[in-house]
Order: C-alpha cells, then structure tokens, then sequence
C-alpha cells in the first residue's frame, strides 16, 4: 500500500526525533521492510528546505532527498496543475498543509500525520494513534 507522510512524519522519522503515533509507526516499520512504500510531496521537500535553513531541525533537505533516493520504497510527487486544481476545493487554513491533502485526495490515498485538523477535512484518511 502506498502513504503519503507529511513533512513532521518525514523529519521524525528520518532524524529519528520526536514521537510517531502507535499507527504510523507500524505504516512506517512496514514501508522500510518494504512491505509498504512512501510517497513525499515536493511540497514537504519545501518545508524541510526551508525549516533547516533556520535552523528549526536537524535534519537538511540534502539529507533528506540522500534517503528518499537511497531506498526503492519511497517517491516524491511533484506538484501539477491536477493536485492544484484539487487543492481548490479542499477548505483549510495554511496553504503548505492544504496542498499536502490536495496530494493525497488526487492519489487516493491515506496520510501519516499528526496533525489533528487534518481529520475535520471531508474524505482525508489520516493514519497516526
């Protein structure tokens, strides 16, 4: 099964900080085990760029795309026109997060993330406790 990990999930996990959710953890055992498999929205990549720059993590984007292209199990989706369009109809505050939903509602599928506010959105499937 494909999962789309937010921006928190990729930085927790790849810098191996901060608390996952009972559920995301057992996602993310099965996507390193290559049972499951990842994918992480350009977006995200942005976050974490720019989230390193000032110093908020420690975790660099050149980090982060050294793992992402070090394993099979996991993409990044690029931003189109498609996932645009989506994100117009999806009703939420903060514009990185609202084209992280877009991502996942153009794709179909479930988001590891533990942002609660994530689940007030109509047909987004979140995976965390």
């Amino acid at each position: 099964m494909l999962y789309l990990l937010d921006s928190v999930t990729v930085i927790r996990h790849f810098s191996s900080l901060g608390k996952l959710g009972k559920e995301a953890k057992k996602v993310l055992a099965n996507i390193e085990n290559n049972i499951d498999s990842a994918a992480i929205s350009v977006v995200s990549l942005m976050e974490i760029m720019y989230l390193s720059e000032k110093k908020r993590i420690n975790i660099s984007l050149n980090e982060t795309i050294k793992i992402i292209d070090g394993a099979s199990n996991y993409t990044i989706v690029d931003l189109t026109k498609e996932i645009v369009q989506t994100a117009n109809h999806i009703d939420f505050h903060e514009l990185h997060d609202r084209l992280i939903l877009a991502t996942a509602k153009y794709l179909d599928i479930s988001i590891l993330s533990s942002e609660q506010r994530f689940k007030q959105v109509k047909d987004a499937v979140i995976v965390w406790d």
